[in-house]
């Protein structure tokens, strides 16, 4: 495995140690921000239709106007959170951007304030002086690997995909069209509003459940703690909409 030097020459790492990297395969989950999209999207995509289903069909609606209104709805939201996560990614990477170039600016008008930078992030992991000093010296040789250390030690920023923005707004989009598409099913085979609310409310909670079950499960949070949460959520929320639907329209 060769290391870059920040000048277009490759180092080669001590063959020990590429010994034992070839030997050690790590197991890490890195698909966390499609994840987050993904959870963003379906969450929002069941529980907002649902809640907007519910809250029609206790206004004593027909299914083809629940069906209509909550198509129209899965329509804008998936557009809105789209574009939520399309100016989010696209905010992060502008930021990203902003932060690089003055990394850049400081290292060549400030390198002694950057340097002792780097001096102190290395002594808060309980490096000595005499251990950093060859680090920083080394560093100040090498200004991309300079930057690069200061965006990611000091600033805690990672350099962005820069299709991230396009990608998380389909996600997102997709992932809540699908999301939305549960609540409103049983209102297509049911033309009584009162009896696809039956049947939607099973389908949906059914769907929170695994959902919520998934999302613990990939979160590393407790699957069965999420599920139910999840679940509950749903269900306030359609049970709201439904009661005051019921209390304006009786």
């Amino acid at each position: 495995m060769a290391a870059n030097d920040g000048r277009g020459q490759a180092r080669t790492l001590d063959p020990e140690k590429q010994t034992l990297l070839s030997q050690h395969t790590e197991k890490h989950f890195t698909a966390g921000e499609i994840v987050r999209d993904i959870i963003i999207g379906v969450s929002d995509g069941l529980t907002v239709p649902f809640a907007l289903a519910a809250g029609l069909s206790g206004a004593n609606a027909t299914s083809s106007i629940v069906l209509t209104a909550g198509i129209a709805e899965v329509a804008a939201g998936a557009i809105s959170m789209g574009l939520g996560g399309y100016l989010a990614a696209k905010s992060e990477a502008d930021h990203y951007t902003r932060e690089l170039r003055r990394e850049q600016e400081e290292v060549v008008n400030v390198p002694d304030t950057e340097a002792a930078e780097v001096a102190e992030i290395l002594a808060e992991y309980g490096v000595e002086p005499h251990e950093y000093t060859p680090v920083v010296n080394a560093l100040r040789k090498n200004p991309k690997a300079w930057v690069d250390f200061m965006m990611k030690f000091e600033l805690g920023l990672e350099k962005p995909d820069p299709r991230r923005a396009l990608h998380s707004a389909l996600t997102i989009a997709i992932a809540y069209v699908l999301g939305g598409s549960v609540p409103l099913l049983p209102y297509v085979f049911f033309p009584r509003a009162r009896e696809a609310l039956v049947a939607s409310v099973v389908v949906t909670l059914g769907a929170l459940l695994i959902f919520g079950f998934a999302k613990g499960h990939f979160t590393g949070n407790k699957p069965f703690q999420s599920a139910f949460q999840t679940a509950l959520i749903g269900a306030v929320a359609s049970a709201a909409a439904f009661g005051l639907a019921k209390a304006i329209h009786p």
